[in-house]
């Protein structure tokens, strides 16, 4: 690492300056001969050492930033990866809430790592070859750290983000004893996490705060909940007094997951309705005569070229709900599409609720799960956007 070096443009160093971990290609004036995914000490072009990241030929982001300081960036991960562990410590408490994210990428200052605790399983992510190179670092780092707490480690690094960084997907365990589910607790409601078939890591993490606050209104109200996945949404408002709850789900495999899981709470799964089906033709044969209706799709957006197609559809899942909902009623809609910006999806509603001669009004926007910190430096990350709506 010594005798390589990057050197930005004159004027590109700005951003690093300010703390941002993304090298665009095109901001490099010099680079001496590397192999994909090794760390490199960045200077300005006047000869300032700015920090050091990793780096890969194969990307438009040729660069990511591991710190920036003159500090060896082995002992910055280091402390990073401690850092993460002290704040989550910090904000959850066990038995209560025993899964959350450890470690989100930017956020906590590791570019291309993801790490979701499941009780005493870790489920990690890595998505760059810069991190690929340092699994084992990480792995020993994770371990020293975590102690006894942890029986089991799962890499599920199976994004496109590693396609693009010239990698292939991996699944597979790590360290400890290998299964398939493991038990835990949010919120005090049970869930199973099947962390080797299940969407994402095992469970969508993000949307916990999202959770509580529709078990905060739920009280006698019949709920709709659409892209229900494992139930998350459903055994929340159950656990709020709803009335009657319906959960939509197009997969087998996520509607047997909320069955497994209202039994596990002791809901009742014949009265409140888990439905095997498309939510597009649901909402239009549906009457859709609920207190509140639940829109959490997947991403309609991976890549930029998507934004025309995704928002068709988020304006006509949201025109074909608010064109039935009723008077007085609330939708909760959300998007983690992150080319599609918080403007961009208010003003997708607004011209839903035109065609559909419904006035809207925004009582709450999204509540940023903790564990999902967000860099403010780095912002490209902060990716959902909810709004729940009264409708009239």
């Amino acid at each position: 690492m010594q005798d390589k070096k990057v050197v930005l443009k004159k004027g590109k160093e700005t951003p690093i300056k300010y703390k941002h971990h993304w090298i665009f290609s095109g901001a490099v004036q010099s680079v001496s001969g590397y192999e994909d995914g090794d760390i490199l000490p960045v200077y300005s072009f006047g000869g300032e050492l700015l920090g050091h990241g990793y780096f890969n030929k194969k990307t438009s982001i040729c660069g990511r930033m591991l710190n920036f300081s003159n500090e060896d960036p082995m002992l910055s991960i280091k402390k990073n990866i401690q850092a993460a562990i002290q704040l989550r410590n910090s904000i959850f408490f066990e038995p209560k809430t025993n899964c959350f994210r450890l470690i989100n990428g930017e956020g906590d200052l590791i570019p291309g790592l993801v790490v979701d605790r499941y009780a005493d399983t870790l489920v990690i992510q890595i998505n760059t070859i810069g991190i690929d190179k340092i699994k084992e670092f990480i792995l020993k780092t994770l371990l020293e750290e975590l102690k006894d707490k942890i029986s089991c480690i799962y890499e599920k690094s199976v994004s496109s983000a590693r396609k693009q960084d010239g990698i292939e997907p991996f699944k597979g365990f790590l360290y400890g004893k290998e299964k398939q589910k493991v038990q835990v607790l949010e919120n005090n409601i049970k869930f199973s996490v099947d962390i080797v078939n299940g969407q994402k890591t095992g469970l969508f993490l993000d949307m916990r705060n999202m959770r509580s606050l529709i078990k905060e209104i739920s009280k006698d109200k019949t709920i709709l909940n659409c892209f229900g996945y494992s139930g998350g949404f459903s055994l929340y408002a159950l656990s709020g007094g709803a009335k009657n709850v319906v959960t939509v789900d197009i997969s087998k495999d996520a509607t047997a997951s909320a069955i497994e899981n209202f039994e596990s709470n002791g809901f009742d799964h014949i009265k409140n309705k888990i439905i095997t089906a498309d939510v597009f033709d649901f909402l239009k044969t549906d009457k859709l005569d609920y207190d509140i209706i639940i829109l959490d799709p997947p991403a309609f957006a991976k890549k930029k070229q998507d934004i025309h197609n995704a928002q068709k559809g988020y304006k006509e899942i949201n025109k074909t709900a608010l064109s039935k909902m009723p008077n007085g009623s609330l939708l909760l809609t959300c998007s983690c599409s992150s080319y599609i910006d918080e403007e961009m999806f208010e003003r997708i509603l607004s011209a839903a609720a035109k065609e559909a001669g419904r006035t809207l009004k925004i009582i709450s926007k999204h509540k940023l799960a903790q564990d999902h910190v967000i860099n403010p430096c780095h912002k490209e990350f902060n990716y959902l956007k909810s709004l729940l709506i009264y409708v009239y």
